[in-house]
């Protein structure tokens, strides 16, 4: 049996290929590269191009005995998506319809899903559940939930089962620094912190100091991207076993601040970290943690770098061994 993938050259992704890898499955990937890397998925059977090729999913598929597919390919920005909204609709929502259409014409019944917490919009209650109204603020968020209802109605007609994953923010890497976290603008937090202690920023802007939490600033549930990795593997196992279609969230449960992150990356760097304060980002909530109980029941998930030092460690371990992320120089194992 084998999984196939898709973006799985990307920073969640990668680390996913790897985990997986590591567990004895047969893996292949399909990425365009746009966004992701081809030194992080160095060794592993790889078709490059878009899941709107049609063509090249037949080659996949017919080459390949693919049982399950894990599906990260997908545009991820949010400001971006406010102002070209038909890129997501076309790279997210078309680009996965025509990969499920491919899944049953080959007969592949399993996906897993990488969705978001996004699809909640403003939450009405904290911390989110499952069940909360889903009421997207943004185009990225209604896509994913646009693709979740695909999913759902296929499993209807055509018996496609799927898990999808709504998780927050992804943080850490591998801690044998193996591989890493390396995007083209950077926005996620902990690496722009990362980054001015490295002095390639001047300094941190922190979006907001007057919120209602305990210093001030936004809160938000970090999740290291191998307990993701973890949770995805778990997430295969249980659809091949269950052949049941799910919903589930995947945090800490637990909600750190700007400040404590910075003072975190302080304390693991030995170094400082210059901050000034900019007006609110519109469209931020205060607090955002997940409650993650039915995962941890259900796909009996069990995060093991639930801490946030750990998460910086292994962030910055990474980060200081590659000051300027992948090197792009060399040969992998290219199916195309």
């Amino acid at each position: 049996m084998t999984i196939l993938v898709t973006g799985g050259a990307g920073y969640i992704g990668s680390h996913t290929v790897l985990y997986l890898t590591e567990q004895g499955e047969k893996v292949i990937v399909l990425d365009d590269f746009s966004t992701g890397h081809k030194k992080a998925i160095e060794g592993t059977v790889c078709y490059e191009g878009k899941i709107h090729n049609s063509e090249l999913l037949d080659k996949i598929f017919i080459e390949n005995s693919i049982d399950s597919v894990i599906h990260f390919a997908a545009s991820s920005l949010v400001g971006e998506s406010v102002t070209n909204p038909l890129k997501y609709y076309e790279n997210n929502v078309m680009g996965t319809f025509n990969l499920v259409k491919k899944m049953a014409e080959y007969n592949v019944k399993n996906i897993v899903f990488s969705s978001t917490a996004a699809t909640y919009g403003e939450p009405k209650s904290i911390p989110i559940k499952e069940e909360d109204a889903t009421v997207p603020t943004n185009p990225y968020g209604e896509t994913k939930l646009a693709i979740e209802k695909l999913l759902k109605w296929s499993d209807e007609a055509y018996g496609l089962k799927s898990i999808a994953l709504r998780y927050f923010n992804a943080a850490g890497a591998d801690p044998e620094g193996r591989i890493g976290e390396d995007h083209n603008p950077e926005s996620h937090l902990i690496p722009i912190v990362l980054q001015v202690a490295l002095r390639k920023r001047n300094s941190l802007k922190i979006f907001g100091d007057d919120y209602s939490t305990e210093d001030g600033t936004c809160i938000r549930d970090y999740i290291h991207v191998l307990d993701l990795a973890q949770a995805h593997y778990l997430a295969v196992k249980k659809l091949r076993e269950e052949k049941k279609s799910a919903i589930y969230n995947l945090g800490n449960g637990t909600g750190f601040s700007v400040k404590q992150v910075v003072d975190a990356c302080e304390k693991v760097t030995g170094r400082s970290i210059p901050t000034e304060i900019a007006p609110r980002r519109a469209g931020d909530p205060a607090i955002l943690i997940a409650s993650s109980q039915k995962a941890q029941i259900n796909l009996q998930w069990k995060p093991q770098y639930s801490d946030l030092e750990s998460m910086v460690k292994h962030a910055w371990n990474w980060h200081q061994n590659n000051v300027n992320g992948y090197n792009e120089t060399f040969v992998y194992n290219s199916k195309v």
